[in-house]
């Protein structure tokens, strides 16, 4: 049954018995219910029943009738009268979408609208978000602007297909701003749409269809204030819906509006110097001595006027070429000259010469300027046609500010009355333009530069990689006694700009260079704010910013102020022998063809047009291809690329050490783009982020480059390069896990890779990442070419690779412990990256052989690796060798038995000798005795010597029946005085007892 049906069936039983239960209350007066309609039935249909506006006060309710049907709806302009239910126009001072509803007042929230906050971090419940909602601003509601999630939202049931329609302001890409739609089934738009685009100076309007059925609106913003700056919050306003079958009731128009007819389906603002109240017909013009801003509820008494209150101007050239300086009251005027103490507006200045025009422009008989035609350039007086051999330098460069160039336009925006006449927020005072005094200090003075487009010159044009898109360059000055920004924001439309830099207080006369890369950032916008306090005096009038000049190359329908030299073609340049015949070959090579450019790896002569080679291993310079200055020498062990555009690393190195080790290293495993996060850190609430470095250490052509985006804004701007950085915050309110904001570049080409710890300027000091190694580490150094305020000659970074064959991830990167955030200064970044693959390859020096004892006629040889291990990959360890081999014990044995036949080998020489030296010293005793007879004459030979043939028998001793140490003994004893031996024999001593017994006989 349907829903309705039942609702009608509920209602048709309740109303008797309340009667019955009810009958001591009054009855029911049409100021005590209101009407509504039951849900459609499947015939599409419907019943009108009064609802109490109270409960239990009165008795009576009208009885249910048949209803419209639900196709039924009301145009602009008109209501459902339920009481006949029929439409009829809204009265006068009051207005009416129709089929759809409208809120444009926010001194409270509406009904129907919620708003709450929670904590970003679902994990984190000691962060108090109850009190980050969206706040009621009168004109406008307002985010959050702390680390909190706050949610508006609103519930609408269409009875068919309709829109939402809402005007916001979104400044700053620091919160995270998006809307959504949830249907029946719950299903929320596709987040890519949810995106809300950054917003310039002024609101911005968008429009989404919406399905009929219950619809559920949401906007939610949450804030990444990490940098400690503040916040500006989403204001948000103006929110219609249409697709509601009717409205019951017309809208009183706000204060400040009115609607002089019946059945108005807008209210319009009143003028300035006029005021309306709620609901008004017409709006009421202002005393003499007061004034009202355009749509304002009530009126001001006018000030006495001051200096603040004027501004000075140049009047365009007349016709004699003169121009005159004059004053202007700031419209719309608010102060009073005749109150006593008020300023006069000052007297124009006398007529001066006009300043000449800007390059590239030329002065016309009615003293205007007008743009040279192509093939021409000017110094800002006359065109001149390029020579020939040379092509025009196209741009758009502004130094003379007579009048608002056509490409230019300046705007008001007040936050609190964003309907402001006032239009000029910059003027131009001859040689500056300049921030005039606003409605209040607190305005937003844009300047906007649009410009169709970029295209490289055509000699450059085939060699598009390593040219220049564009860049723009404007020179600028801020003098402010308050706390004043300049922002400079960089974009593809006025409601798609984001700021590229801002600049804070006073600020002298400086120069400002950006690169642009895309051919769709098509738009620059300067804006200058003297205070976020909101006065409505104006206290700081005297703040202004200046911009001097205004400079950008290579613009489509551009102008040139000078003509380059073109280069010449192969064969051209081969028959330049000197400057004058090259300027003549370039003139013939011109006639008949464009302009040719150098070959790569080629610089132009200067004035010459001649093509010459640069030095071995150098590249050309992306913003400069004349003169010899354009080659710069790659870093080391780098080597150019095939366009000469820059240097790369294949990955490989060689390292000398100290002791003339050579050491080969191999960083492919680590080429591939590696991210990394921070530690967390935590604001002051307690939000919880990470700093995320996307890492492309080295590759040859065609590498991939590191990439980080902000999916935070709807641009979804990236950068690319070697190394790049973002801040990524853990999310919990959309499909994606983490919020990445505020990428941008570290490193963008690289400059050597080496051991050394400082290479151009850039430096990596030991003490940043300490180590006990005897083993240096490789470093790879890197530079930016992005400046910035704060680093004027862009960032670099280094990457210290160190080696640490325990690591087996290869991610493991550290920061340095004394700077959390990878750099002190925030321009200089150091990252140490421990990889076993930043080990040298290993080599035969790397390890050793170790030989085991012979067990079994078996010797096996085992080769380890030297410690501490040093290296990684490269020569893998040798197998284990397996040979023959004797064992110990053979030649144990063999050794024994040789030593014990030489030692009786030994012992049996000794006695043969032993012997032989007896029977001489037998001889010798023998003659000695046979001489003592005869004292005077020599022994003869015959009695001397023992002839051949004598008795063997005499030549035995007494001693032999001795033993043999008792023979040596005796020996050693007989020695005489003399030094001779004294040896006893057998025949002397027989000798000498026959004599004595003769004697005795």
């Amino acid at each position: 049954m349907h829903r309705g049906q039942i609702h009608l069936r509920y209602l048709l039983i309740w109303l008797p018995f309340a009667y019955c239960t009810t009958t001591d209350l009054p009855m029911c007066e049409e100021s005590d219910y209101h009407f509504e309609y039951t849900e459609c039935d499947a015939l599409q249909a419907r019943w009108r029943v009064a609802v109490p506006n109270k409960a239990d006060i009165c008795t009576g309710l009208p009885n249910p009738v048949k209803g419209t049907q639900c196709t039924f709806s009301c145009s602009e302009g008109e209501f459902l009268d339920m009481q006949s239910q029929q439409c009829k126009k809204c009265a006068p001072g009051t207005f009416s979408l129709g089929t759809g509803v409208a809120f444009d007042e926010w001194d409270s929230l509406p009904s129907g609208f919620v708003t709450h906050g929670v904590t970003t971090n679902s994990r984190d419940d000691k962060t108090d978000c109850s009190n980050s909602t969206w706040i009621t601003k009168g004109d406008y509601v307002a985010s959050n602007t702390d680390e909190c999630t706050a949610t508006l939202s609103y519930a609408v049931s269409l009875k068919k297909p309709g829109t939402v329609t809402f005007e916001y302001f979104y400044p700053d890409n620091s919160i995270y701003f998006e809307f959504f739609i949830q249907n029946d089934q719950c299903q929320s738009t596709d987040s890519e749409s949810r995106w809300m685009k950054i917003s310039d100076s002024d609101f911005s309007k968008y429009t989404v269809e919406l399905n009929s059925g219950n619809n559920v609106l949401y906007w939610r913003s949450t804030a990444y204030a990490l940098q400690g700056s503040a916040v500006k919050p989403v204001q948000l306003r103006n929110i219609a819906i249409s697709g509601v079958a009717y409205t019951s009731e017309c809208f009183h128009c706000k204060p400040g509006t009115h609607s002089a007819k019946a059945g108005s389906a807008r209210c319009a603002a009143c003028p300035a110097g006029s005021f309306s109240n709620k609901g008004a017909t017409v709006c009421h013009q202002c005393e003499q001595d007061k004034y009202a801003e355009p749509g304002s509820g009530s009126c001001k008494p006018r000030p006495a006027c001051t200096n603040s209150d004027y501004f000075y101007t140049h009047t365009p050239c007349d016709s004699e070429g003169k121009t005159q300086l004059m004053y202007k009251w700031i419209e719309p005027k608010i102060c009073n000259e005749t109150f006593d103490g008020a300023v006069d507006l000052p007297a124009s200045g006398e007529k001066q010469t006009c300043p000449p025009c800007n390059p590239g422009f030329f002065v016309t008989n009615s003293s205007t300027c007008e743009p040279c035609n192509k093939g021409f350039y000017s110094n800002g007086t006359a065109c001149t046609e390029c020579p020939v051999g040379t092509e025009p330098v196209e741009g758009l460069e502004y130094k003379w500010w007579n009048t608002m160039p056509s490409h230019m336009k300046s705007s008001i925006f007040d936050r609190e009355f964003s309907d402001s006449e006032q239009s000029t927020a910059w003027e131009v005072a001859g040689e500056y333009v300049y921030t005039t005094p606003g409605d209040q200090d607190s305005d937003y003075l844009t300047l906007m530069l649009n410009v169709p487009g970029y295209r490289l010159p055509p000699s450059m044009t085939k060699d598009s990689e390593r040219s220049e898109l564009s860049r723009i360059t404007f020179v600028f000055e801020t003098r402010c006694t308050a706390d004043c920004k300049l922002y400079f924001l960089a974009g593809y439309s006025r409601w798609n700009n984001e700021v590229v830099e801002q600049w804070k207080g006073s600020n002298g006369k400086q120069s400002y260079s950006y690169l642009i890369q895309s051919n769709s950032t098509t738009s620059f916008t300067w804006t200058f704010q003297r205070t976020e306090e909101l006065n409505d005096e104006r206290k700081y009038s005297s703040d202004s910013a200046k911009i001097f000049s205004i400079h950008i190359t290579n613009v489509i329908g551009g102008v040139a102020s000078q003509c380059r030299r073109c280069a010449l073609n192969s064969a051209s340049s081969a028959d330049a022998g000197s400057a004058d015949a090259g300027s003549a070959d370039a003139g013939s090579a011109d006639a008949g063809s464009a302009c040719v450019p150098c070959p790569p790896g080629h610089y132009m002569v200067s004035g010459t047009g001649v093509c010459k080679s640069c030095p071995p291993n150098t590249f050309i310079r992306a913003d400069h291809s004349v003169g010899e200055a354009a080659c710069i020498q790659c870093g080391p062990n780098t080597q150019r690329n095939k366009a000469h555009t820059a240097c790369l690393s294949d990955c490989t190195l060689d390292v000398k050490t100290g002791g003339g080790v050579l050491l080969h290293y191999d960083f492919s495993p680590l080429s591939n783009v590696t991210a990394f996060h921070s530690s967390p850190r935590f604001t002051s609430k307690g939000l919880r982020y990470f700093h995320s470095f996307n890492l492309a250490l080295c590759g040859k052509e065609g590498r991939v480059p590191a990439t980080c985006v902000d999916n935070v804004t709807e641009s979804g701007r990236e950068v690319k390069g070697y190394i790049c950085h973002s801040t990524v915050v853990p999310s919990e309110i959309r499909s994606q896990s983490v919020v990445s904001t505020q990428p941008f570049i570290i490193g963008d080409s690289l400059i050597g890779v080496t051991t050394k710890t400082k290479v151009s300027r850039i430096s990596s000091s030991k003490w940043l990442f300490p180590s006990a190694s005897s083993l240096p580490d490789v470093i790879f150094y890197y530079k930016s070419s992005e400046t910035t305020q704060a680093c004027k000659e862009g960032r670099s970074a280094t990457i210290r690779l160190r080696c640490n064959p325990t690591v087996t991830a290869e991610d493991h990167i550290m920061l340095p412990s004394n700077c959390s955030e990878g750099t002190c200064d925030g321009c200089s970044f150091n990252l140490l990256w421990e990889s076993q693959h930043a080990c040298p390859l290993c080599t035969k020096e790397h390890y050793r052989a170790i030989v085991s004892a012979c067990t079994q006629g078996i010797q096996r040889t085992t080769y380890v690796w030297q410690q501490p291990l040093q290296c990684y990959g490269g020569e893998s360890l040798p197998a284990q060798k397996v040979s023959a081999c004797v064992s110990l014990d053979f030649w144990l044995k063999f050794g024994v038995s040789t030593g014990t036949i030489a030692a009786m080998l030994l012992i049996s020489i000794s006695c043969y000798f032993w012997k032989k030296t007896r029977k001489l010293q037998f001889k010798y005793s023998k003659l000695m005795m046979s001489s003592e007879g005869k004292e005077c004459e020599l022994p003869t030979a015959d009695s001397c010597a023992i002839m051949e043939g004598d008795d063997a028998e005499d030549d035995l001793m007494d001693l032999t029946k001795k033993s043999f140490f008792t023979k040596i003994r005796s020996f050693s004893r007989e020695r005489t005085s003399d030094g001779f031996d004294s040896v006893p024999l057998k025949s002397s001593s027989r000798y000498l007892r026959d004599d004595e017994d003769s004697d005795e006989a």
